[in-house]
């Protein structure tokens, strides 16, 4: 009987699935088509910009004599070495741990930080640079409080970013840490050990290639964020590596040139956000060929 039915209605459900996989054809194509738009912008009107003084200098105003007098990026790019480098810093130990909390955990706790952590991951990233702000860069003064803010820096900047890894590294972390058999913990505590040991001993090095990638996913996430330190980095045309001073970031210096009321400056924000472009891509292609890597060194 039911291969008789099925043998009547096997026409239309041919047909059926031709139509959805062209019309899935047709989604791609619908979005693949925007997305080499803007990689063909990018490179069309960023890639001329790339040289040696684009890398290696300052940022320069140009004048009435030479209008394309711009300098370069150096100052946002080590910036954006230091800002993302220290958010990195707190916010890895602190995501990974969280992590492995909610996958070992059925608390009530562990729920609400769960919740917590989701309602944070879609959160609009300006409102963590308005808190990064009142906390770091005016400080407590305002509560009575005898913390003053210690102004606009990098470290103002790096804890804006950090607060926006956390939660993303924690919901990888723990699908990843979830992806262990439990077999291997089963194993693991009929052998006497406690769970802590084997939670650090035999399950985060399972689980290492998806923490990796979460780390990395985050980290691209975070290279990227523009609105969280517009509020608290400051501006700076110098290079420095001192987290407590201003400085620059290659996102804010793509919104400080195209905003410039100099042409040559508003063209060279292209150079940079194809610069951006290339680390974000470089680093989730990276993450991808290590987790790889990993697995395959395990097996």
């Amino acid at each position: 009987m039911v291969q008789r039915v099925a043998a009547r209605t096997l026409d239309r459900r041919i047909r059926i699935s031709k139509a959805m996989v062209a019309l899935c054809g047709v989604a791609l194509v619908l979005a693949l088509v925007p997305l080499f738009a803007i990689l063909y912008s990018l490179v069309q009107k960023g890639l001329r910009w790339w040289n040696l003084d684009f890398f290696t200098q300052t940022p320069q105003f140009p004048s009435l004599l030479d209008p394309n007098q711009i300098g370069g990026i150096s100052n946002a790019i080590i910036g954006s070495l230091v800002i993302d480098g220290v958010a990195a810093l707190f916010a890895i130990p602190i995501g990974v741990v969280a992590g492995l909390f909610l996958a070992e955990s059925a608390s009530k706790f562990a729920r609400a930080l769960r919740t917590t952590a989701e309602i944070m991951t879609g959160l609009p990233s300006i409102l963590l640079g308005i808190f990064a702000y009142q906390m770091i860069v005016i400080g407590f003064d305002e509560w009575g409080i005898k913390l003053p803010g210690i102004g606009f820096s990098a470290i103002a900047g790096s804890f804006a970013i950090g607060i926006l890894m956390i939660p993303i590294i924690m919901k990888a972390a723990e699908t990843a840490l979830r992806g262990v058999p439990v077999t291997i913990r089963e194993a693991g505590l009929a052998l006497g050990a406690r769970r802590g040991v084997i939670a650090r001993r035999v399950v985060i090095p399972t689980a290492l290639p998806g923490l990796v990638t979460a780390v990395l996913l985050a980290f691209s996430r975070a290279v990227g964020e523009t609105a969280p330190i517009l509020w608290v980095i400051g501006a700076s045309t110098v290079v420095s590596w001192n987290p407590r001073k201003e400085m620059a970031s290659m996102p804010l210096q793509i919104f400080q040139s195209a905003t410039s009321p100099y042409l040559s400056l508003r063209e060279e924000a292209w150079g940079i956000a194809l610069l951006l472009v290339v680390v974000v891509l470089v680093i989730n292609l990276g993450s991808r060929l290590f987790a790889a890597w990993l697995q395959r060194e395990r097996r």
